[in-house]
Parts: structure tokens; C-alpha cells; sequence
């Protein structure tokens, strides 16, 4: 299909994707102010609120105030005119669940999926999305649109993971969308999970006023997703943000990316697991808490690192505050390149809170420009561990109702 002026096809199309947009911003609205938003005619906004009424975009609402005539007919936006399914692959847990049009959920859970093999994950992962549309009783037909957040270096343009040692050794040059395509017919959103975090911290997070913004995803890896005058920031093929491949201790241990030092090597979450484990049998302190939890089971996860973490000047409490200090190492470079508003950290390890955040902010201010550094506020994302399963699917949302696109009226179907 041609799309210029001329085609009266797609100009229909732009029009009712324009409405629904102004729609979506605007809680309650009148086909009198969406003729003046528009500058359409009474008829032509009639004709196609008529239209989107009828495929349950649009709901009747009531009736407005008057200014002196017949009181309007309020319009809303209905959400549950079609849902999304998400999902955030991880190496050791993967977030997935179904929202509405405006990302509001209506299940969000974790699962275990082995990731080592690419096509074997995702057809895994597909099953377990097609166990959650019938869970919640969802017909096929109402799943319109797809988010799918991927650690790893995302060639934006493709969607093919580069690389992705967080998953395995055998993700390289994965095609996902293409694996993806051959079970889903509808629009797909593929994103690297610190930018899908970003864009969700921009969109429902502590970010919303925000413009310029950096979120830092503390978890396996360190990815960073740069919001900058309130778009995301890709570089040339959308390997922009990987903050976790900052060296920081020459011959340092061998990080996954091939290098030595790197931040990500010494301080994500399985470095400081696999820290913690090897340590511990060495550790005199008997009573300290972590020492206890290894007696007991043979070894720690993360979860029992967060527990343990508030015990002033135990092993725990000095192993997360000299992470959070070589963390704030990262961060200064990165508001010394970007010079964000804000600086926001999410992921599991932003769990240890502010044995983590003290540090951080004492490293930032020594390691960062001082007049850029006090002008950043660094804060805790309130969006918890789901943050990049929300991103996806807020980037599927903003792609279905993308003016050009117009992927909302696009077929559906998975299978």
C-alpha cells in the first residue's frame, strides 16, 4: 500500500490512530474536542468514532458539562479492547504475563527456562505464554501486539542478538525476531532489557518528568539504558549503555565479554555469589549471618546476600558497600558522558538498598565532574525486578499505535 495523501485507504487509517492517541492521553474527551484537536470535520470525527465504538476501542462515557447547548457525549479509551503478552528473558529467571492497552497487568509471574539453547528457549518460553493466555481465559484474538526485553548486544535494526553471554556460549547471531515469527502473527517489540527498563522508568516510574535519564539494570549483567531529550539513545547498531564493560581493575578477572576488569566481572550478581561461595568456608567469623546460611546449605544465592545485608560490618555488609563504591565508579562515567537529570537503579542488587546506596553516592562524588555530579539525583527505581518486562511491552504498546506503522490493525494469532 502507498502511503501519501492521496490514498484514501491509509488516510482513514492515520486518522483513526491519530484519535485513538488523543484518545489515550486524555481521560475523557468529546467528539467536539477531538474535531478541534484533529481539525477534522464534525462528520468525518462522527464517522469514525461510530467506527471505533463498534470494534470496542472507544467507549460512551456519559454526558459532559454544556457551555449553553445539548451536553456532549463523553468518550474514553477502553484498554481491554486488546491485551499484550511480555516477557523478559533471563539466564535464571524469565518474567512474563498479559497486560492491557495501557500496560496495566492482568498477570505477571516468573518462570524457569533454560536459555542455553536459543530456539529450544523461546519455543519453551512461547509454550509457557500460551499456558498463561489460557490461565486467564483470554481468546487468542484479543492478544494483539507482543514485548519481548533480551540481555545481550540487540542489533537494533535486525534483531538479531550479536552476542549474549549472560544467556550461553550458543547465542550468537540468534535471529529472535525471525525464531519469534514463526509462532506469533502479530506485531513484535524486540528490546534490550536496560533499555526496555528505561523506557518503563520514563513511562510509569519515578522518570515520567524526566527527559534526560539513565537507568542502570544491577542483576547478571550491568546494562545501561540512556533516555536523552526523552528518547532512547542506541549508538550506531543499539549496543549503547553497556556500562558494565567499564574496566576497572587492569588484569582483573576475565570478564564474559572477553576482556579483563571489567566492572560486570567483579560485581554483578554472579561474581558476588561466586565471590561469596568461595569465601565463606575461608571466613573466621562463625556467627556472622552468611557464614551461618553456607554452614547450613552447602552455599548462598543472591536472595540470601540481600538478607543477610543489613548486618552492620558483617562479611555481607562489606561485600555489597565495596560493590556499591566501584558501582559508583560506572555511574560517574556515565553522568560525566550524558549528563542526565537522573540516574535510576533497578535489578535484584538494588535490593540491598542503602548499604548499596551510601557508597555509591560517596564514589559518584568523587569519581564524577562535581558540578554535574550534585546537579544528577541517584535514586532507587520503585519499579522492582519486572521493570524491563514492562518496557516491552509499553515499546509493543507505543508500536501499535505508531502513526506510520499502525500495527493495531494488524491480524493476531500465536501458533
Amino acid at each position: 500500500m502507498r502511503k501519501d495523501a492521496g490514498n484514501l485507504e491509509y488516510v482513514k487509517k492515520m486518522n483513526r490512530v491519530n484519535i485513538l492517541n488523543i484518545m489515550r492521553e486524555n481521560q475523557c474527551i468529546s467528539r467536539q474536542q477531538l474535531a478541534k484537536h484533529t481539525g477534522l470535520t464534525p462528520a468525518a470525527i462522527s464517522g469514525i468514532v461510530r467506527e471505533l465504538v463498534a470494534m470496542g476501542y472507544i467507549q460512551e462515557t456519559g454526558l459532559g458539562k454544556s457551555n449553553g447547548g445539548r451536553r456532549p457525549v463523553e468518550l474514553q479509551f477502553n484498554p481491554e479492547a486488546g491485551y499484550l503478552v511480555g516477557a523478559e528473558i533471563t539466564r535464571k529467571r524469565t518474567t512474563l504475563g498479559i497486560v492491557d492497552l495501557q500496560a496495566n497487568p492482568v498477570i505477571v509471574t516468573g518462570a524457569q527456562i533454560e536459555m542455553a539453547d536459543p530456539e529450544a528457549g523461546l519455543m519453551a518460553l512461547v509454550k509457557q505464554i500460551e499456558q498463561l493466555m489460557n490461565t486467564v481465559g483470554i481468546p487468542e484474538r484479543k492478544i494483539i501486539g507482543a514485548g519481548f526485553a533480551i540481555p545481550g548486544l540487540l542489533d537494533v535494526r535486525t534483531k538479531v542478538i550479536k552476542r549474549s553471554p549472560n544467556l550461553g556460549e550458543r547465542w550468537l547471531d540468534v535471529p529472535v525476531q525471525e525464531l519469534l515469527e514463526r509462532y506469533f502473527k502479530i506485531p513484535l517489540f524486540i528490546e534490550h532489557n536496560a533499555n526496555a527498563a528505561a523506557l518503563a522508568e520514563h513511562t510509569l516510574g519515578k522518570g515520567g518528568e524526566t527527559q534526560n535519564l539513565v537507568y542502570v539494570n544491577l542483576g547478571e549483567g550491568f546494562g545501561a539504558g540512556v533516555i536523552l531529550n526523552g528518547e532512547l539513545v542506541y549508538g550506531s547498531y543499539g549496543h549503547a549503555g553497556e556500562l558494565g564493560h567499564t574496566v576497572i581493575m587492569e588484569d582483573g578477572p576475565l570478564c564474559n565479554c572477553g576482556n579483563r576488569g571489567c566492572l560486570e566481572s567483579l560485581y554483578a550478581v554472579p561474581a558476588l555469589v561466586g565471590r561469596a561461595n568461595n569465601e565463606l568456608p575461608l571466613y573466621k567469623k562463625d556467627d556472622d549471618g552468611l557464614k551461618q546460611i553456607w554452614r547450613e546449605k552447602g552455599e548462598v544465592t543472591i536472595k540470601d546476600i540481600l538478607v543477610c545485608v543489613s548486618e552492620v560490618d558483617s562479611y555481607t555488609w562489606q561485600l555489597v558497600r565495596q560493590a556499591g563504591w566501584y558501582l559508583g565508579i560506572g555511574i560517574a562515567n556515565a553522568i560525566n558522558f550524558y549528563n542526565p537529570e537522573a540516574v535510576f537503579l533497578g535489578g535484584i542488587l538494588a535490593g540491598a538498598g542503602q548499604v548499596l546506596m551510601e557508597p555509591l553516592m560517596e564514589s559518584v562524588l568523587c569519581h564524577a565532574f562535581p558540578v554535574i555530579a550534585r546537579a544528577t539525583r541517584i535514586e532507587i527505581s520503585t519499579l522492582g525486578r519486572d521493570a524491563a518486562f514492562y518496557g516491552a511491552c509499553l515499546g509493543a504498546i507505543k508500536q501499535l499505535f505508531n502513526i506510520e506503522r499502525a500495527g493495531i490493525w494488524s491480524q493476531t494469532g500465536i501458533g
